[in-house]
């Protein structure tokens, strides 16, 4: 999972339908590949290697947001909010409308700060390596297409701060149902401190912060849904303008690759599952347990039945640059969970059937290699069963039978996990293989 900004927002598109995949080109056997130079040099571990490659956001002093009057619409939509929720604002929300301009001011600033460059140019390397995105597809150039071309509110709980698109105090559906999504992350905020996610980016723990983000995303979801769309007043005739409002947004959306499509999608869709089940599960008081101690996987999010007690288990990498020669060093490493598999899966088959294989995920972990012209990514993944461990095996072969140019992959089942190996090369494939069966 890519590291997400803590902007809490709603786009248009991600708001109301879900993204569909299709198919992406793999690397050539031998295609040179345009790296970045080496950050570190033979890390003792996946996880220390993670470490020494992340690049935390440089956060400035946030400045005092001044709360001012509220519109009446703005007041009763804060009153319903409470009432779905089933908490109260320990202090008024700061709520602003703004223009589209000042909107791309804030998200331009939000997005330099969480989105380094040179973190995203070298996970940009190793996603090509693995197949995810195609050859001339960008990570940074693709987050900013998505994130800052389709939201039309946001809640930040660096400030307080929360704005959304819209002109004088007449509130439509669309902009009720913004205001609902980010009041119920200021009110969340409130009581459970969101600023906690922060923690998360920090330390490059991808697979947490997904796994957060997945609550707090389906909470504001659930609950402005509850909020307004219960509305007996509702206007179908505008909800369904709205509905038409999001497919043409969806559509401004296929210069993003559909993988990254779909795990920026996945918080809102899986997320609001998630926290509808926590609350049939025990109202609202389970969430707000949650809340306080929240899933650490994206599996607890998918299977809300395991959350909280099954726990991924540690999965390593082991360094392989003594081995791949003195010029090549780690490249970047990031933990794999259960959705990032999914969407991976679903980038050759059917969605249903991905999710089914990459079902009984138990920790993940992939570490990639350069030598500044080559590159090689290990990933390693553990897996409840061996009946699961083969079926994702079994995918994984079909993954690369429908993949042009995948002849540099390798993919065994040991010990009860699944090792797969990418290379932009063979020489370099047989190389790391050699040393892994060591």
């Amino acid at each position: 999972m890519s590291r997400v900004r803590v902007l809490l927002t709603v786009a248009s598109a991600v708001l109301l339908c879900a993204c569909t995949g299709a198919s992406v080109t793999a690397p050539p056997p031998g295609s040179p590949v345009a790296v970045p130079s080496v950050q570190a040099q033979g890390a003792a571990t996946a996880e220390e290697a993670i470490r020494e490659l992340c690049v935390a956001p440089d956060l400035p002093e946030p400045e005092p947001v001044v709360t001012g009057d509220l519109p009446p619409q703005i007041v009763d939509l804060i009153a319903q909010v409470e009432t779905a929720r089933g908490l109260s604002f320990q202090h008024p929300p700061a709520v602003e409308a703004i223009s589209d301009t000042e909107m791309d001011r804030k998200l331009e600033v939000s997005f330099d700060i969480y989105y380094p460059a040179d973190l995203y140019d070298r996970r940009t390397v190793a996603w090509r390596t693995i197949g995810v995105i195609d050859q001339d597809a960008d990570l940074l150039e693709a987050y900013r297409a998505y994130l800052t071309g389709q939201v039309i509110g946001f809640y930040d709980p660096q400030t307080g701060e929360l704005v959304y698109l819209g002109e004088g105090e007449k509130l439509g559906l669309a902009e009720r149902l913004v205001l609902a999504h980010e009041l119920t992350h200021a009110l969340d905020d409130q009581h459970f401190h969101l600023k906690r996610l922060d923690r998360l980016v920090a330390r490059c723990a991808d697979e947490a912060f997904a796994a957060s983000l997945g609550l707090v995303e389906g909470s504001a979801q659930h609950f402005s849904s509850a909020a307004v769309l219960t509305d007996p007043n509702l206007d179908l005739d505008e909800f369904a303008q709205m509905l038409a409002d999001a497919g043409r947004a969806q559509a401004a959306l296929e210069e993003v690759p559909p993988f990254v499509q779909a795990l920026q999608s996945w918080p809102y869709v899986a997320g609001q599952s998630f926290v509808a089940a926590l609350a049939a599960r025990g109202g609202t008081e389970t969430v707000d347990a949650a809340m306080e101690h929240p899933p650490v996987s994206t599996e607890q999010v998918i299977h809300p039945e395991l959350f909280p007690s099954d726990v991924p288990q540690p999965v390593d990498v082991a360094d392989l640059t003594g081995a791949l020669g003195p010029a090549w060093g780690d490249l970047d490493a990031m933990q794999v969970g259960e959705e990032w598999l999914s969407a991976m899966l679903a980038l050759r088959g059917m969605p249903l059937t991905s999710a089914r294989a990459a079902a009984g995920w138990d920790g993940g972990v992939y570490r990639a290699f350069t030598d500044g012209t080559d590159v090689v990514v290990v990933l390693q993944t553990a897996w409840d069963s061996e009946a699961d461990a083969q079926e994702f095996v079994i995918s994984m072969d079909d993954w690369n039978e429908a993949t042009p140019g995948a002849s540099n992959v390798d993919v065994k089942f040991a010990g009860g996990g699944v090792r797969v190996v990418f290379s932009t090369g063979p020489d370099e494939l047989e190389t790391a293989l050699n040393a892994l069966n060591a």
